[in-house]
């Protein structure tokens, strides 16, 4: 429900400020005054395209706000929790800032969001309906909506539960068809993937063996060398006229003879007799290191084409034997989990069949339950339009099936309206006149309002054209709607302005030699002498107020 309503600098508003109540509330005043400018300053706010125009001369922007409370469907509780958007005060304030670049700013419970999300926000908020302007009745491809909204709880589940498998399984198709037209290349990719493979396995790589083959490939490189540098300390180690080791040992045994003589000597013949057996050691180990080395030139070479073989390996599949075991590992993974590979692609065929089969029966189910709910449409929309003085009019929900399924099954729905005895049923869109039409509208928005939750409808001037009996049947509808949801209408017939709980009046106004729309809600008396201008005219007689008073009765009577 719409609470409050700010404009500034908009159109020939330069600030205004109004209260909103629950109910029904009539907008009345002479043509032009600028009913309709506040009509657009809520199409603004619901996320209608914006223009510089809309800007009163002489300013850079106009302000457009509206204070709303939160709507109740779960639809768009999802969305507000989709957009970020902070509920915890119950309410909602919309605010749209226009400037003179064409720039303009949407702003809900002060969080910046797109025009489309306004869009999104402003579908639950306001529900504008103008004289000329029945999108949904005279859009064919718009009546199953329609038809639709008025099924029940149980319908909703079963229409949504339909639509995520349909948009499901249609993805899954896709990427199906996808497939089978990437089969061909998918097959090559095989091939490569297969080869490169193979080749990895033929290698038989260990994790660290190039580091062992590179040792290896240096030593069997500097064979010469390490035999000749260790051939050379043994010499000097035990040549017997200079040999280190006779040397050593034969120091080790003179210094014993003075070690128990002071402890520093006692440890420098320690040291000397430790470096004696080191050396020995070594001795020994170097004659074992001789007596085993053996050149193997067969060796050398096979080394060398091992690591020839891992080098163009690392090359192909990556920088190291560890990396390409890994990416091994990665190809033959994408080879086993391929859709491709030991009939998936046929499974997954499958599956998809399987799945469109069940969503067609979903379809079906659907189509079922409109069927009913056409039926119960019809038997309705006739009532209501009986109360409109249409008693005449038959009205029927023609059902055709659909080339293919789509997201709303396979049903194509479209109304069908006769409004003269004995004229058959023709389409809607192409029979009903504009005063016809808004009966019928008036007979959809009673019905519907109940289960579609728009928290505020706007009626703008959709009694043109009708009087006397018809114009009291239309009042009396629109007040049955604002039961439901707020309703704000733009009138000028008396039956319905007297209908509406409250009433605001809209004039112009000269301030300072700029012209200027002004708004007052009227009380009791004001409502009275409006609404006798309404029946009269410019000249206001005591019959016209006596009539206004007498409307004024009869509507709450009837209320």
């Amino acid at each position: 429900m719409l609470l409050q309503l700010n404009i500034k600098n908009f159109a020939i508003i330069s600030q205004l400020q109004l209260q909103f109540y629950k109910g029904m509330t009539a907008l009345t005043g002479e043509t032009g005054a600028g009913k309709s400018i506040i009509i657009d300053a809520m199409s603004l706010l619901a996320g209608s395209r914006s223009s510089s125009d809309f800007i009163r001369e002489g300013s850079e922007s106009c302000l457009l706000e509206g204070l709303f409370e939160i709507p109740e469907q779960p639809a768009f509780l999802a969305v507000a929790e989709e957009l970020g958007l902070d509920l915890n005060d119950d309410q909602l304030v919309v605010q749209r800032d226009i400037y003179l670049t064409g720039k303009s700013i949407c702003r809900i419970n002060g969080r910046i969001v797109t025009l489309g999300n306004l869009r999104r926000v402003g579908e639950y908020l306001v529900d504008i309906q103008g004289q000329n302007d029945h999108q949904e009745l005279m859009r064919a491809d718009r009546h199953l909506n329609l038809l639709d909204s008025f099924g029940a709880k149980d319908f909703q589940k079963a229409k949504e539960a339909y639509r995520n498998n349909y948009n499901e399984v249609s993805k899954q198709a896709r990427e199906l068809e996808r497939l089978k037209t990437d089969e061909q290349s998918y097959v090559q990719r095989v091939d490569m993937l297969t080869f490169q493979k193979e080749e990895i396995e033929a290698a038989e790589l260990a994790a660290g063996e190039e580091e062992i083959l590179l040792e290896e490939r240096d030593k069997l490189s500097n064979f010469h060398r390490i035999v000749d540098t260790f051939s050379t300390i043994y010499q000097r180690l035990t040549d017997e006229q200079q040999g280190a080791l006779d040397n050593v040992g034969s120091a080790s045994q003179e210094i014993s003879e003075i070690a128990d003589l002071d402890l520093e000597y006692q440890q420098i013949s320690e040291n000397i007799h430790s470096a004696y057996y080191l050396l020995q050691d070594a001795s020994s180990e170097i004659t074992r290191i001789i007596e085993s080395l053996e050149l193997d030139e067969g060796r050398l070479e096979v080394v060398m084409q091992r690591l020839e073989l891992i080098r163009q390996l690392k090359r192909k599949y990556g920088n190291s034997i560890a990396e390409i075991l890994s990416y091994y590992q990665k190809i033959s993974d994408e080879l086993s989990d391929s859709v491709f590979s030991d009939g998936r692609l046929d499974q997954l065929e499958k599956e998809v069949a399987a799945k469109w089969q069940k969503v067609t029966e979903q379809g079906v189910k659907l189509h079922v339950q409109r069927k009913k709910m056409a039926l119960r449409l019809e038997k309705e929309i006739l009532e209501e339009l009986k109360g409109l003085y249409m008693e005449n009019s038959q009205f029927e929900v023609r059902f055709t099936k659909a080339k293919e399924l789509n997201s709303d099954g396979f049903d194509i729905v479209e109304f069908y309206i006769s409004t003269n005895p004995g004229e058959p049923l023709k389409p809607l869109v192409r029979v009903a006149s504009g005063g016809e039409l808004s009966r019928v509208m008036l007979a959809l928005k009673t019905i519907f309002s109940k289960v579609q939750g728009i928290t505020s409808i706007v009626f703008d001037e959709v009694d043109t054209g009708v009087s006397g009996r018809v114009a009291q049947a239309i009042a009396e509808k629109i007040y049955k709607i604002a039961q439901n949801s707020q309703v704000l209408c733009i009138t000028h017939l008396p039956q319905v302005a007297a209908a509406a709980d409250n009433e605001y009046f809209i004039y112009k106004e000269v301030i300072g030699q700029r012209t200027e729309t002004r708004v007052k809600q009227l009380d009791e008396d004001q409502r009275v002498a409006e609404i006798a201008r309404m029946l009269a005219g410019s000249e206001v007689t005591e019959l016209a107020l006596e009539h206004a008073k007498e409307l004024l009765r009869q509507a709450r009577h009837s209320n």
